[in-house]
């Protein structure tokens, strides 16, 4: 099969389209013909430094969309030409590539209505906002939210989730962004260059603060939002925690929240990765509805996913970017 190679650590500009052998499933397992690949800032993340349990050349690619090309052993819920999206296990090779391996239990079906690039566009960013408003916070108890990046993937996701949840959101985002965002369901947007983002959610929630933040941008931006919190609120960090000391005891009592995807891969608790599939499912759902945008903004081949990460790695591309194989 053709696949985009890492030959080592730190090369991931350097990859290349080559001829490489094909997997096959194990138990569990399904192999996937892979028809579009989500790029993600953790694609050049992790190949920066590279994984000691890697073996090179590596491909990356964890957000995949495509056809059951063979179901493994012992596998019953999918069969040969379903179509399917699935968040990959980065210890292992990613879906850069013809065909791909994933574990049948976290793959969710595609709805015959909804493309194999939105699809591709969801797991690795749509999760992760998925787990933030869904899994961590008490929405019964949460009025207003405070969204980091919302023109981003994690935070596009993130305000449409938000909102659909019935929230007031309020988000950052560069001030040629603001309709784009507001357009995902935002009600204020406050431009983090420009404007002091503390002063403005007091202003906005008349000094009160904000009833939780979930933040996919820095441990820094994390800490700093410490300040918009109000009392007994949540602080959901997905780029690194927050300096934890900020925060007195027996002042805003804060409850913090750590979100880790790709963290499940690694447990032996199944419920944990079959709740991928659970949340693919839902994502879906909402697609196929019209509810949730999946903020597909460019589809590249596979020979120019390094250029695109390069630009993803500078932090200033809006929605999301998929890579279309077939």
């Amino acid at each position: 099969m053709k696949a985009l190679l890492l030959k080592d650590k730190g090369l991931w500009k350097d990859m290349r389209v080559e001829e490489t052998e094909t997997p096959s499933p194990q138990k569990g397992e399904l192999l996937v013909e892979v028809h579009a690949v989500g790029l993600n800032p953790v694609d050049y993340k992790t190949a920066t430094n590279g994984m000691p349990v890697w073996s090179y050349p590596h491909i990356l690619g964890l957000d995949v969309a495509g056809v059951v090309a063979k179901a493994g052993e012992g596998v019953t819920d999918f069969k040969e030409g379903d179509r399917v999206v699935y968040h990959g296990d980065f210890t292992k090779k990613g879906g850069y590539a013809e065909y791909a391996i994933i574990t049948a239990h976290t793959a969710s079906r595609i709805p015959d209505s909804v493309s194999f690039e939105d699809a591709a566009a969801l797991p690795t960013a749509g999760y992760t906002a998925y787990q933030a408003i869904h899994r961590k916070l008490p929405l019964d108890n949460i009025d207003t939210i405070l969204i980091h990046g919302g023109a981003g993937g994690v935070g596009g996701f993130g305000v449409q989730l938000a909102k659909l949840a019935g929230k007031t959101v309020i988000s950052t985002a560069s001030r040629h962004n603001h309709e784009y965002v507001k357009s995902l369901g935002a009600d204020y947007c406050i431009d983090y260059r420009e404007e002091d983002v503390i002063r403005k959610v007091m202003e906005i929630t008349d000094g009160r603060g904000v009833d939780a933040v979930v933040d996919a941008v820095s441990r820094q931006s994390a800490t700093d939002s410490l300040d918009a919190l109000a009392y007994m609120g949540h602080m959901v960090y997905i780029a690194g925690a927050p300096d934890f000391t900020k925060i007195k005891s027996f002042t805003k009592v804060v409850s913090y929240h750590e979100i880790a995807l790709a963290a499940a891969h690694q447990t032996e608790d199944v419920k944990a990765q079959k709740d991928f599939a659970v949340i693919g499912d839902e994502m879906l759902d909402l697609l196929e509805q019209g509810k949730l945008d999946a903020m597909l903004k460019e589809t590249v081949t596979l020979e120019e996913v390094p250029e695109a990460l390069s630009r993803l790695s500078e932090r200033h591309v809006k929605g999301k970017i998929v890579a279309k194989l077939k």
